[in-house]
């Protein structure tokens, strides 16, 4: 068995209309989900990603307004990546440079990128990649030739490296392909999301979930009867597996690795467009069956957000 890559990576962040700003109008992904947390109906739970919603471009968040902020270390995502075309870093050096967004140039295994945080703390990370399909959702000056395709993938902070390592190698598929003093390179069969870099060493303290941290990584699987044996299979190695839980645009399944990473196993179907068409995809509040009752409440709880739109 085998994971072709990420299915999405969920954070924990602050203003929610500061969260949409952010990476709908400064990174130019599209809100393709509004929604609400599952488990906390008062908090939003926002999906941004490219046009369709694909799986490997999805990265949400739960905004909570003033919660008390994380701290990045071991047993968390340290840094999650963004794929964009061959040539394109300038353009987005130029980007954050004009939105006062302080950025540092890195090279690791050969390749630049820029690492830099999000209003409330989030590491993130631009590389040029060949592998992925362009976008086909541009905002204002960002067009196809060097907006976002999806993930190019995550940095792993694990307090017990060597059994994080081995996981993902043996177990999630994931074939070794680079190393150097620092870290370790992995990658998957996907063209996208498919890079999974774990520090050597543990980071040197412990994370603390907060707003500003990444919450869970998600591996994708292609249905539900290959999650149920990935259940299987996990529970077999000894992780403690959860039930199956409904997500309404996909089905998971969580365990924590030995380094203290919430891993997560997402179906790739249904998908986003099981309860919008794809030209309205994050348009309205979008709530499971279960809490519809409750809408009127609801969107009175929740405050206004506003996304970008689509450059014709």
């Amino acid at each position: 068995m085998k994971s072709v890559g990420i299915h999405h990576i969920t954070a924990i962040v602050g203003d929610p209309q500061e969260n949409v700003h952010f990476y709908s109008d400064i990174l130019g992904l599209r809100l393709v989900k509004k929604t609400v947390n599952f488990d906390d109906p008062g908090t939003y739970h926002l999906y941004f990603g490219d046009k369709d919603g694909t799986p490997g471009t999805i990265i949400t968040f739960f905004p909570w307004e003033n919660a008390y902020p994380g701290k990045i270390g071991d047993g968390q995502v340290g840094v999650t990546s963004y794929a964009v075309p061959t040539g394109a870093l300038p353009f987005w050096k130029g980007r954050l440079n004009e939105h006062d967004i302080e950025f540092t140039t890195i090279i690791r295994f050969n390749e630049e990128s820029i690492l830099f945080k999000d209003p409330h703390g989030l590491l993130l990370e631009i590389v040029e990649r060949e592998e992925g399909k362009t976008s086909e959702w541009t905002v204002g000056q960002i067009n196809s030739e060097v907006a976002i395709k999806g993930f190019a993938g995550a940095t792993l902070f694990s307090s017990s490296p060597n059994q994080t390592m081995r996981l993902i190698e043996e177990n999630l598929g994931l074939q070794k392909v680079g190393e150097d003093e620092e870290y370790i390179r992995f990658k998957s069969e996907a063209d996208i999301g498919n890079i999974i870099d774990v520090k050597r060493t543990p980071y040197g303290s412990r994370g603390k979930m907060g707003v500003g941290t990444v919450h869970h990584i998600a591996w994708r699987t292609k249905d539900d009867e290959e999650q149920i044996q990935w259940q299987t299979y996990l529970n077999e190695l000894g992780y403690q597996v959860t039930p199956v839980q409904d997500r309404n645009y996909f089905n998971s399944v969580y365990f924590r690795e030995t380094g203290g990473i919430l891993f997560e196993i997402a179906t790739d179907p249904p998908g986003f467009m099981i309860d919008e068409p794809v030209d309205n995809l994050g348009d309205k509040l979008m709530l499971p069956p279960r809490y519809e009752m409750y809408r009127e409440r609801l969107e009175t709880v929740l405050p206004p957000i506003t996304p970008s739109k689509r450059s014709e």
